[in-house]
């Protein structure tokens, strides 16, 4: 399982409570589906992850507008780099999307789940076709 700091951990602790409209959509029904089991808001080194599934190694983002301006996007680049050095790929989706296709999202997010699950007999890894 992929591990946090000790900051990560209390950010994580924060931001689960805090969760935004997209967050909170795609929290209810991931959680609520059979099969993988995911994490909200889950601390990884010094990173906070909005939602982790271990077993297929995917971290899925989010993104509201914000990630498109400043530094965000160097930012992100770094974080997914880093995430992709501990075997842990990223899914990133526009919070716009979660809000006017929801089930859309969850069906691309069950099919890269499976994809990367039984890609590799260890399950995990890789990144995620879109």
């Amino acid at each position: 399982m992929l591990k946090g700091n000790g900051k990560s951990y209390r950010r994580a602790k924060q931001a689960r409570r805090a969760l935004t409209l997209p967050e909170g959509l795609l929290w209810r029904e991931l959680r609520g589906r059979e099969g993988d089991k995911w994490r909200k808001q889950h601390p990884a080194g010094p990173y906070i992850l909005d939602f982790y599934c271990d077993r297929a190694k995917l971290c899925v983002e989010v993104d509201g507008e914000a990630h498109e301006y400043g530094d965000r996007p160097e930012r992100d680049a770094r974080r997914d780099a880093w995430l992709a050095t501990q075997g842990v790929a990223t899914l990133r989706i526009p919070a716009s999307e979660v809000l006017g296709n929801l089930s859309g999202v969850l069906t691309h997010i069950q099919r890269i789940t499976d994809e990367t699950c039984n890609s590799s007999p260890t399950g995990g890894g890789g990144t995620p076709k879109a």
